[in-house]
């Protein structure tokens, strides 16, 4: 819309959310070997489950013949692909290469990513001559040799260059003493496409060199783009940078020399030993690297991708050593990693978009989640994408669907799935709760579209100080640096506080303009460039704050001195959060529970709206109406994971559907469901009696291996009232986060929820034989007041789903497709922690449902 929408039309596009926001699939295509029933069925079902469209993403094969990238089959596959998917009017996005990071057989040694490698020796008083000429491995060129007085014990304090003659020899002259001797050489970096599909096999490109991308693009990417049609692709793709120990290219002396304005030759050995001027030397050499990298990699990337008219999506951290200001180079902003109250790549992207005012940012979303593969469930993923909301993302790009063939006979196994967690397709037993999920999830991307964000603090980051950590003792990732720089504290105090906060750096300072409100904070006594410097001097003299903390003061205290938190949370609590859009006259906030916890929160909003209103996103409800709250705000109940809206205005109120106390009313009665359970397999088969709670795995008739879909049968009568009828499961339990037992299962940066549910997994519910609800995270409850009016006696069904991990621990025929693979193909992946597929496995219905109702007249 172009112009901010009403609160009537702002419920509207909250119901019904945009197609655009659904959540969208990295789709994997192993090999890249597919078929175009493969491509149908998974396109199709994605389709059916409100997935918005797919990231194209080719990896290491899984068959001795494959498709080659590159190819014509291949080609031709990704163009029918296309087809499929504009006829299901999904998004289709292309990655321009395989595995990471772009690369392949096309890129010849003088495009190849290039680093320095020293070496450094104790040398007595004797003049010498050092043959550089000689390569031990092809590629190598010293290019620099550094003679200092001293010893391997007795560091010296200086080096001086020593000249390289034109047949690559070197003098050393002869000294009074031990002197050390530093030799730099560049050379291939080595590093070949990681997870390559057949036909991509080759070293990583050189990302500091346009003639090294164009290459690329040249080989691979117009290819692709001629194959699927430019009016067809959603973006073209790069992955977050994975070019490791990339410092060096062929043109540094002569660029470094340009935008530094002295030469880099006599100063080199600063990179690798303590001097006077090796801060300051250091900094300016990664600076230089950043930006080759934008000038020479996102420069011709983006012209090249506008050129086709395709917008260029990009994640932008890693290395080389992207800054944040290097986002203004793509269309697309995307980050990765969940956290809400620290800084992962999700945060850097969004601060990005916050300064450059693009609307939307996506991000890489369960990468990890709940390792390993199949053991994710949907509160899982829920879970995590609250996390990336949270941060300021507002569209999803899920990790991601495995493109399979699915076998036929009984015995096949599950087939094919990527090494590393999630699996996220129609093999998952709970599959019956994908399309609610993804409407959730819509539902919330598209609200977190609309207006404006609303950011209190602008968290400056030292990059000055940064850049001169980077280096050979270290890596070369700026993002990852900086974190490292920046108390985590500071981060958590924020936003437990109910502030929110958009990163700053040297290259986005000037997109910000100097204002009363802004408030700056320095993350200590930090080295400010004086550009930077005299913006905050700006915004002193406009009566901004700009806030230096000292060690171990608390932030949120500070910045409160000044500002009160946007969204005033009583207790402060370290699970609850909240990120704020501004949308015409409306303020929206989005508040979430990320913790195991019911949670009752008070919350109060700045901007004192006379009326506050609570709607559910689960489906769209108003359920809460607080009018003139003078400053006392509105109490909110949150179930463990639960996110509500929070809606503040000064117009006419809307009039709650429904209103939910949490917790439940002290006047409800409850009435376990405890007895004449039947458990039925999915062909009618009765099993017999069980007694809840009910777990199977420690049933006999069933077994640790099944996964799929089991129903409770059981014959409930209508209660005696007049007032609401409600099936309540409860929220579950905290889980044990001792690291032992059958509740553990965390693996690595996996997200998963710490909670032990009431159902494992997902439930749905019938009342004589009429679907009612589907349950899959917490408050496991549904209303069943009119499925019952009238019934006196009704049916009472329960079909429950778990997590195909049951099955997956059981296939035989995993070991062997692995193997195989290797044998045909070389290790291009190792499958990760399958052997800890069964920690904490519990599937059925783990609780005894309770009725709860209000008697009549009551």
């Amino acid at each position: 819309m172009t112009t901010a929408p009403t609160l009537s039309e702002l419920r509207h596009l909250f119901v019904n959310p945009p197609p655009e926001a659904r959540p969208m699939m990295r789709w994997w295509w192993f090999g890249p070997q597919v078929t175009r029933a493969d491509i149908e069925r998974d396109l199709s079902t994605m389709a059916t489950a409100g997935i918005g469209g797919v990231e194209v993403s080719y990896v290491y094969p899984l068959v001795e013949h494959p498709t080659r990238l590159g190819s014509e089959e291949f080609l031709a596959d990704l163009a029918y692909a296309a087809d499929v998917a504009e006829g299901l009017g999904l998004r289709f996005d292309v990655t321009l290469g395989s595995g990471w990071s772009f690369g392949g057989p096309h890129i010849g040694p003088e495009h190849a990513a290039r680093r320095l490698r020293w070496e450094r020796h104790e040398i007595g008083p004797d003049r010498m001559v050092v043959d550089g000429g000689r390569q031990p491995w092809p590629g190598d060129e010293l290019v620099g040799v550094y003679l200092g007085a001293g010893s391997l014990q007795e560091e010296p304090t200086a080096y001086a260059a020593l000249p390289i003659a034109a047949d690559r020899t070197v003098e050393v002259p002869a000294g009074a003493g031990t002197r050390v001797v530093l030799t730099a050489t560049a050379g291939l970096t080595g590093q070949n496409v990681k997870r390559a599909a057949a036909g991509a096999e080759g070293p990583v490109h050189d990302h500091y060199s346009a003639d090294a991308v164009r290459s690329h693009l040249a080989a691979l990417g117009d290819r692709i783009v001629a194959a699927v049609g430019a009016h067809r692709l959603g973006s073209v793709f790069c992955d977050s940078l994975e070019v490791y120990h990339a410092d060096w290219t062929a043109t540094l002396p002569v660029e470094f020399a340009r935008r530094r304005g002295y030469p880099l030759e006599p100063g080199l050995w600063q990179l690798v030993t303590d001097g006077p001027d090796a801060a300051g030397f250091r900094a300016d050499y990664h600076r230089t690297l950043s930006e080759l990298y934008e000038d020479n990699f996102l420069v011709p990337l983006a012209d090249w991708a506008h050129g086709h008219g395709v917008p260029l999506r990009v994640q932008s951290y890693g290395e080389p050593p992207a800054t944040l200001a290097s986002y203004a180079h793509v269309d697309g902003i995307e980050g990765e990693q969940w956290g809400w109250t620290r800084m992962p790549p999700t945060r850097w992207a969004s601060s990005a978009a916050h300064h450059l005012g693009v609307p939307v940012v996506s991000s890489e979303t369960w990468t990890w989640v709940h390792a390993p593969s199949f053991r994710a469930t949907p509160l899982d993923l829920k879970g995590e994408a609250h996390e990336h909301f949270l941060l300021g993302v507002n569209q999803l790009i899920g990790h991601g669907w495995p493109c399979s063939p699915r076998p036929t006979d009984p015995d096949g196994g599950l087939g094919w799935f990527f090494y590393a967690s999630a699996a996220l397709d129609d093999r998952n037993a709970w599959w019956p709760a994908a399309a609610d999920l993804m409407g959730y999830l819509q539902r919330l991307s598209g609200l977190l579209r609309l207006g404006e964000p609303v950011r209190d603090v602008l968290l400056y980051l030292p990059t000055t100080d940064a850049y001169a950590r980077l280096g050979t003792a270290t890596s070369l990732d700026l993002w990852r640096t900086l974190a490292g720089l920046v108390d985590p504290d500071l981060i958590a105090s924020l936003r437990t506080a109910g502030y929110d906060l958009a990163l700053l750096d040297d290259g986005t300072v000037p997109l910000v303009a100097p204002t009363a409100d802004l408030v700056v904070v320095l993350p200590g006594e930090v080295t400010v460039p004086a550009a930077t410097r005299s913006w905050l001097d700006r915004v002193s003299a406009v009566d901004g704050r700009v806030l230096i903390l000292g060690d171990g003061e608390d932030a949120a205290a500070a910045v409160g001195r000044h500002l009160a938190p946007d969204l005033s949370l009583r207790p402060r609590r370290t699970d609850v959060g909240m990120v704020h859009r501004r949308v015409g006259d409306v303020d929206v906030h989005l508040l979430v529970n990320t913790g195991p916890h019911r949670r009752l929160q008070r919350v109060v909003p700045r901007s004192g709206r006379r009326s506050l209103e609570v709607w559910d996103p689960a489906d769209g409800r108003v359920v809460a109406v607080a009018t003139d709250p003078d400053g006392a705000g509105l109490e909110v109940g949150l179930s463990p994971y639960q996110a509500v809206v929070l809606v503040g205005h000064d117009a006419t109120p809307s009039t709650p559907a429904v209103r939910v106390s949490v917790p439940p009313s002290p006047h409800a009665h409850r009435v376990p469901v405890d007895t004449g359970w039947h458990l039925l397999r999915p062909d009618g088969t009765d099993l017999g009696e069980v007694t809840l709670p009910h777990r199977w795995e420690d049933d006999p008739r069933i077994g640790p291996d099944h996964s799929g879909t089991l129903t409770y049968r059981t014959s409930i009568r209508e209660p005696d009232t007049a007032g609401p009828i409600r099936l309540d499961l409860g929220d579950g339990r905290p889980a044990d986060e001792s690291g032992a037992g059958r509740e553990s299962g965390i693996e690595g940066h996996s997200y998963r929820v710490r909670l032990v549910p009431p159902v494992g997994e997902v439930v749905r519910v019938l009342v004589d034989e009429v679907p009612v609800a589907t349950l899959w995270a917490p408050p496991y409850v549904c209303d069943l007041t009119e499925a019952l009016r009238g019934t006196g006696t009704a049916t009472l069904r329960l079909e429950v789903s778990n997590t195909t991990a049951n099955a997956l621990a059981a296939d035989p025929t995993v070991a062997d497709w692995v193997a195989d693979a290797e044998r045909w193909h070389g290790r291009r992946f190792r499958m990760q922690a399958l052997d800890r597929v069964r920690e904490g496995l519990s599937s059925g219905l783990l609780t005894v449902p309770e009725l709860t109702f209000h008697p009549a007249g009551g």
